[in-house]
């Protein structure tokens, strides 16, 4: 068997088909360790037995540490990230990026770290844009990038940022997937070792909370935005396309992701201070049927105008709510 590659596999909506006809067609005896990271966020999932089912190679969830071996397909549990080292497996449930965890940049990045000339990554489906600096850390460290084209998946966005992006090796459509990777495989390495940029050992230093200031500062500017998961100040990564922030936490954003994240914040706020107002509303109410009944007449209906004046900001803020705002991705 040749040195082993790792090929680490990024999708979100639509992803479960793609991945399903993607490893029907690797073979048994594939000289690779292959990631694979869907969005499912904290829900159970049932995709390594799928994917077993589906190929030859068995899948599984891996546990924290567990050796890496070609020939096996590795899925980021639920709620965990999934890192590859040169050997083994990490699980974290470190810091959401780009609002999701388990993401595809962690594992994109980690191999691009430590797999460099022998990485390769792929994205297949999803809505926004996570995959696509994983996709360019790969690149920098001298792996292949594989594109399904957006015209081909369920949802075009992701394969379409990495695209825009990423100088990819391969863009085609998921019948033609595998071939192309068992292609790179077989292909005699060209790259000399490269060593990890700079900037990607400082970015993933900030993922993991090492000196986080001190590689905040040497990677970003400050911002005047907030991160939505902590509130913590955001930091705009220099130089980043597409445009990329960082939180002194070590959570990450890409643009789309963030105006997505802020698009549900603002969303949950304002249910929440509609139900607020719909409880003012009751409670007002309450006293003045108090006030009614202790003959306090001009209480009473002091009390009613105020509640149908909270009635009309609770119906106003419901109205606003409902407004205008695309449907985005839940992850």
């Amino acid at each position: 068997m040749s040195t082993p590659h790792a090929i680490v596999i990024g999708a979100s909506t639509g992803g479960v088909a793609a991945l399903l006809e993607l490893v029907s067609g690797l073979p048994k005896n594939i000289p690779a360790v292959v990631g694979v990271v869907l969005h499912v966020g904290a829900m159970p999932s049932i995709l390594p037995e799928l994917l077993s089912a589906k190929g030859v190679l068995p899948a599984h969830h891996p546990a924290d540490g567990e050796r890496l071996r070609p020939g096996r397909i590795y899925v980021a549990p639920p709620d965990h990230h999934m890192l590859f080292t040169a050997g083994e497996v990490r699980l974290s449930r470190g810091p959401r990026e780009n609002h999701a965890r388990p993401a595809v940049d962690p594992l994109f990045r980690t191999t691009a770290m430590h797999w460099r000339e022998r990485s390769i990554g792929v994205v297949l489906t999803g809505q926004l844009d996570d995959g696509t600096a994983g996709l360019k850390a790969i690149k920098d460290c001298g792996g292949a990038a594989v594109v399904r084209e957006p015209g081909d998946a369920v949802e075009p966005a992701m394969p379409a940022s990495a695209l825009a992006h990423v100088a990819v090796d391969h863009c085609v459509p998921i019948r033609e997937m595998a071939p192309v990777l068992l292609a790179l495989l077989g292909r005699k390495s060209v790259t000399a070792r490269q060593q990890a940029p700079d900037a990607l050992a400082r970015e993933q230093a900030i993922f993991e909370r090492k000196d986080v200031m001190e590689n905040l500062a040497a990677l970003a500017d400050p911002s005047a935005l907030t991160c939505p998961d902590c509130g913590g100040g955001l930091w705009e990564l220099k130089g980043s396309k597409p445009l990329r922030y960082r939180c002194h936490t070590g959570h990450g954003f890409t643009a789309a992701s963030l105006e997505a994240a802020q698009t549900e914040t603002a969303e949950y706020s304002l249910w929440s201070s509609v139900r607020a107002l719909q409880e003012r509303e009751i409670l007002l109410r309450r006293l003045a049927t108090v006030a009614e009944a202790t003959g306090d007449h001009p209480q009473a209906e002091a009390g009613r105008r105020a509640a149908d004046r909270v009635r009309a900001q609770a119906e106003q803020l419901g109205a606003m709510a409902q407004q205008d705002a695309p449907p985005r991705e839940r992850r």
